[in-house]
């Protein structure tokens, strides 16, 4: 029988640890820690201003929950009713039109404007700082400047256009038809967001190599070729985040149809966020308000996930 000494004796020794272990380990612990306390000033803001009132409103969203008085258990009725209002699928039908229409006109003309300034030439940094301007105005102050200008009483938008010639009478570009109406709310809006667009182009533009563009055009391609094969494949990235900015905007628009036309005529214009503060603060029913908000996140998250999930693709490919 081997002996108790004979035994430990056999056993490989614990190699002790390497000079300066303890110092490095806590290094890394005290970079931890020094990364957790710069992230939780930013965690307790998004804890406290969008998880915890999320929560709430997806549990206001079960409930009957009146402005004043106690709220009671009703799911699903919330969401079972928004398809029977009438209201919410002519406002869902309009917003899915106004996406669309601003969506493609806004990029167009915030494309065409970056590749305008693209390139440094005598006045570029002049069109630059013209593209840019109307963003320092606040979008709540913007509609009302264009309420001023449209207005048939104080604007000088149709006097200057009977002077042209372009007009035989007054138009009322705010209330008079839904496609004056809608036709003046997207102007507001590329008038106040191209330029912002124009500037996050212009950053994917002037990131692309130009030694690219000039082998291009050695090997004879045109302007069109260059735009297609280098300038958009290169920028796709890019045009992604434009891309749901724009949606992400144009579906949760709300202030200039509150206060250019408040959903007129006729409700018309009637977006579904304006659809959702008339729930909440005009019914004063804030459970109904709850669960269509609770739906529009839902639809932003699928819209996102969607184009994330096809340029990853055409990445991968």
């Amino acid at each position: 029988m081997q002996t108790l000494a004979t035994r430990s004796a056999a056993r490989p020794a614990t190699a002790p640890p390497p000079p300066g272990y303890s110092r490095s380990r806590a290094r890394r612990r005290l970079r931890q820690l020094t990364g957790l306390g710069y992230a939780a000033p930013t965690a307790a803001v998004v804890g406290l201003f969008f998880l915890v009132p999320l929560g709430l409103v997806a549990w206001m969203s079960l409930h009957h929950w009146p402005l004043l008085g106690p709220a009671t258990f009703n799911a699903p009725q919330n969401y079972s009713r928004i398809a029977d209002n009438t209201l919410i699928g002519q406002a869902a039908w309009f917003t899915v039109k106004y996406t669309v229409v601003t969506t493609v006109l806004l990029f167009a003309v915030s494309f065409g404007l970056a590749l305008a300034v693209q390139h440094s030439r005598p006045g570029a940094g002049l069109l630059r700082t013209a593209f840019l301007l109307p963003t320092a105005v606040g979008f709540a102050t913007a509609s009302l400047l264009f309420l001023g200008l449209l207005s048939n009483a104080i604007g000088p938008v149709n006097p200057l256009l009977h002077t042209l010639g372009l007009i035989s009478r007054p138009i009322d570009w705010i209330t008079g038809s839904p496609t004056t109406a809608l036709s003046s709310t997207v102007t507001l809006v590329i008038w106040r967001f191209a330029g912002f667009n124009m500037l996050i182009l212009l950053t994917g533009l002037q990131a692309i190599p130009t030694e690219l563009y000039e082998a291009a055009r050695i090997d004879g391609a045109n302007r069109r070729q260059i735009l297609r094969r280098i300038t958009v494949p290169l920028m796709r990235p890019t045009i992604a985040l434009v891309l749901i900015m724009m949606i992400t905007g144009s579906v949760l628009a709300f202030d200039q149809f509150y206060i250019l036309t408040k959903g007129g005529p006729d409700n018309s214009t009637a977006s579904v966020v304006l659809v959702i503060v008339r729930e909440a603060f005009v019914r004063f029913d804030l459970g109904s308000a709850a669960a269509l908000s609770v739906v529009v996140l839902a639809v932003l998250v699928l819209l996102n996930v969607v184009q994330l999930s096809l340029l990853r693709r055409r990445d991968d490919r």
